[in-house]
């Protein structure tokens, strides 16, 4: 579903719509893939000193995680799919990150996963490309993934993305010296998006232990962090 430029609100209503008619399996899994507005949205675990200093409006949502900015330049995308049993919210963040990592190599840039963070990051574990936030309820996860493809990277300066004080936020055009548009990454995030996300859906069991880059001076994910982790923004 490519929806073009929609304001969050919309979105995100959207979204829960698509989340009541998947758990009455009324709809399939749906993938949006949209761009917003210039738009802060926080989730629950955000910090009072995280948020911009000079007052400028933040919306409150129902995921996990700290805040995060969305605008233009930006691929958004928010599966709202049925995951399988048994459960396992660390292995759906894990394939979400598989299918932006695949995506950025077609793109022509080599990214990872930093191990004890979510999203995606430059392989020296330097700087994040791409924030993952995700919320679940009766099995069915929405919210997603924002890839920064060419955005104005000086919204990030007026908060603390994803509560990380130690790393920066970066872009494909940055990264690659050149621009990258939404038109050519969305057809491209979007094949391997539909690729990882049925080949996750469908399956009969979900591994408890997934690969991840030990790239960057943080800790690894453990037990109950870990489920913790996978629904926030990062």
């Amino acid at each position: 579903m490519r929806l073009g430029l929609v304001p969050y609100d919309d979105a995100w209503r959207l979204q829960r719509c698509l989340a009541d008619r998947r758990i009455a399996a009324e709809v399939d899994d749906t993938l949006i893939l949209l761009e917003h507005p210039g738009v802060y949205t926080a989730g629950r675990r955000t910090q009072p000193w995280e948020r911009p200093v000079d007052g400028t409006p933040v919306v409150d949502v129902d995921r996990g995680g700290k805040i995060t900015w969305h605008g233009p330049g930006q691929l958004v995308g928010y599966p709202v799919v049925r995951l399988p049993e048994p459960l396992d919210l660390v292995a759906y963040v894990r394939t979400l990150e598989a299918g932006l990592i695949a995506a950025c190599a077609d793109l022509g840039l080599a990214t990872t996963r930093v191990a004890g963070r979510t999203g995606v990051w430059t392989t020296d574990g330097e700087r994040k490309i791409a924030a993952i936030g995700v919320r679940v309820r009766r099995r069915v996860a929405y919210h997603g993934f924002a890839l920064n493809c060419c955005p104005d990277l000086t919204a990030f300066t007026h908060i603390v993305p994803c509560g990380i004080t130690d790393a920066a936020v970066t872009s494909l055009s940055r990264e690659l010296a050149r621009t990258v548009t939404l038109p050519e990454a969305l057809p491209v995030v979007e094949d391997h998006m539909v690729d990882v996300l049925r080949a996750f859906t469908t399956r009969t069991t979900v591994p408890r232990t997934l690969p991840v880059s030990t790239s960057g001076p943080h800790k690894p994910v453990r037990g109950t962090e870990a489920v913790r982790e996978a629904e926030m923004s990062g």
